[in-house]
């Protein structure tokens, strides 16, 4: 097991593509950290940089106290886990645990040993003479990841091991997954697209777009305190409302700012109010979570948004009401989470409320404005 490092990582790709761009970050030993963004974000070329399939265009890898720029892959004892799982289809399970220790040559003693292991651990011992086409989806997944622990790594890495599983399959794997972590200790960084996977597995999560590190946090962390308008409106489902907003007081020394043509107060924030004083017709964004808003039992209250419902979803538990507040020239498209049943038509004027302190500011950069 070992602590990783990125230190100033940079990859680009001919043509000047920067897939990854001043990466810095730490892995402290025997940790599980998520890499999570969209397509296209860099999570899965950090991961390839780290396990030797890419090169680092600048910047330092460490892993434990070693550099392992220029190591090989083999040199850097690390096991990776695709989303194919690649197992070898005319080797049974046994021998596709066997595979990557009879490279090594480790002695036929310790290969039994590692595989007895890996088998128990994942509960796979009746599976060890059956083919891969024989085996569900979630057992080639266990499959694949005995392969990799067998080698008994330094550093487990898998990149988006469950998207070829269906939704049951993979929450069940999903827990495996973190029950093994913790079982073996093994420092491990998981890559995916899927913010529930990163906000159920990670002890902290790693947020990127466009190459770039968003923000490092634990699951909590990033929900109740996003460090800006791109993790805000990632992190969550349904996400964030982010909507155009500036200061506007009511005249009495209360804070406030306009949400489409209405003014809602908010708690008082020293540095909201600092920022409104130097930069009084900054362009700040807002932002609401679905689950805050509460329908208004008091349509007259300061604190009471007036909207018009476009469109409705009903989940049983929850309703989902999609909302306009404003005319069509500066309207703002909301969606409310409600609790239970509520019918609504379309048209239907509608009263909502959202508690102050859960009203969140975003500066002109789209940087959380913290109190």
């Amino acid at each position: 097991m070992a602590s990783v490092a990125f230190e100033h990582v940079d990859k680009i790709y001919p043509g000047d593509l920067h897939a990854v761009t001043d990466c810095n970050l730490r892995i402290d030993d025997g940790a599980l950290v998520v890499f999570v963004g969209p397509s296209g974000c860099g999570k899965s070329t950090l991961l390839r940089m780290l396990a030797g399939l890419e090169e680092v265009s600048s910047g330092t890898l460490r892993i434990g106290d070693r550099v392992v720029n220029d190591l090989s892959p083999q040199e850097r004892n690390v096991a990776m886990v695709f989303q194919d799982y690649a197992l070898y289809p005319f080797m049974t399970v046994r021998r596709n645990l066997e595979f990557p220790l009879k490279m090594r040559q480790l002695p036929r003693e310790e290969m039994q040993r590692r595989i007895d292991w890996a088998a128990g651990l994942l509960d796979i011992i009746v599976l060890l003479d059956r083919l891969p086409k024989q085996l569900s989806g979630g057992q080639r997944q266990r499959v694949a990841m005995g392969r990799a622990l067998v080698r008994e790594p330094t550093v487990f890495l898998l990149d988006e091991p469950l998207s070829n599983l269906d939704a049951k399959l993979r929450v069940q794997v999903r827990a495996e997954i973190g029950e093994l972590q913790r079982r073996t200790a093994t420092t491990m960084i998981y890559v995916t697209h899927d913010q529930v996977e990163a906000m159920t597995l990670g002890d902290r999560v790693v947020v990127l777009d466009k190459g770039r590190l968003q923000q490092v946090a634990p699951p909590r962390e990033l929900y109740e305190q996003p460090a800006n308008t791109f993790v805000a409106g990632f992190i969550g489902n349904p996400p964030m409302n982010l909507f155009p907003t500036r200061a506007a007081a009511d005249g009495h020394g209360g804070a406030g700012i306009m949400l489409g043509n209405q003014r809602i107060p908010i708690v008082p924030r020293p540095a909201f109010e600092a920022l409104a004083r130097r930069k009084p017709d900054a362009a700040l964004t807002g932002g609401i979570r679905p689950e805050a808003f509460q329908l208004a039992t008091d349509g007259a209250a300061v604190d009471t948004v007036h909207g018009t419902v476009e469109h409705v979803e009903y989940l049983g538990h929850e309703t989902l009401t999609h909302v306009r507040v404003g005319d069509s020239r500066d309207a703002v498209h909301l969606t409310a989470r409600l609790e239970g049943m509520h019918t609504f038509t379309k048209g239907e004027a509608v009263n909502l409320r959202a508690e102050a302190s859960r009203i969140y500011l975003f500066d002109e950069a789209g940087e959380l404005v913290r109190d």
